[in-house]
């Protein structure tokens, strides 16, 4: 197994449980959540996204920075991994999983609905990445959005909510989570800079 595979091994492994944790705590909040009169979840929805775009794009923007000093560069990696990844852990494969586990969701995608809004988010994210180059503490932040934001599209364009929807949300937003989070904080910047995966020279790192 070459060097590459093994460090994005690593990275799945480390980031494991905390993602899990980072779900059951997000889903138990939401049964809080959705007791209290007039809670609106597609409001919250709508929040949580624009800042997951904007937190992923930091991360990535930065990691790519650390290897490869082009400002431009680093910006446009950063807003095309965050919304590709973002919209693919937020909207897509939730709504695939609530699909094939009869949840009935609505297909809502913001980068089509609101393009200036979610443009807007992942390019000031690049910008804050590359003059920040922070890494580690945006991470940890982008799990936990994207945890809450995949939930609440279930909840928001679901039509079937109970008992053991929570438990399968479990499963759906784990898989939409650690795959692509993963795949565009650590993984894809290296795809574009093409050198061996290891730790970065960044202050924050």
């Amino acid at each position: 197994m070459n060097k590459n595979a093994q460090a994005i091994i690593h990275e799945l492994k480390h980031h494991l449980p905390f993602t899990a944790t980072a779900t059951l705590i997000a889903v138990l909040i939401s049964l809080i959540l959705i007791k209290i009169p007039n809670f609106n979840s597609e409001l919250t929805f709508g929040i949580l996204h624009p800042i997951h775009i904007l937190a992923s794009a930091i991360v990535t923007s930065a990691l790519f920075y650390c290897y490869k000093k082009n400002f431009f560069q680093a910006i446009l990696i950063g807003v095309i991994g965050s919304i590709i990844i973002g919209s693919f852990s937020d909207i897509i494969f939730p709504w695939l999983g609530g699909t094939i586990f009869q949840f009935h969701p609505h297909f809502h995608l913001p980068i089509i609905e609101k393009p200036i809004l979610i443009l807007s988010a992942s390019i000031l994210g690049g910008i804050i990445g590359v003059s920040t180059k922070i890494t580690k503490l945006p991470h940890f932040v982008h799990v936990f959005l994207s945890v809450f934001a995949s939930l609440f599209y279930l909840l928001t364009f679901s039509t079937t909510i109970n008992i053991g929807y929570f438990i399968i949300a479990f499963i759906i937003i784990f898989i939409a989570v650690i795959i692509p989070c993963c795949l565009s904080d650590i993984i894809l910047p290296f795809i574009f800079i093409k050198e061996r995966i290891k730790h970065c020279n960044c202050r924050t790192c």
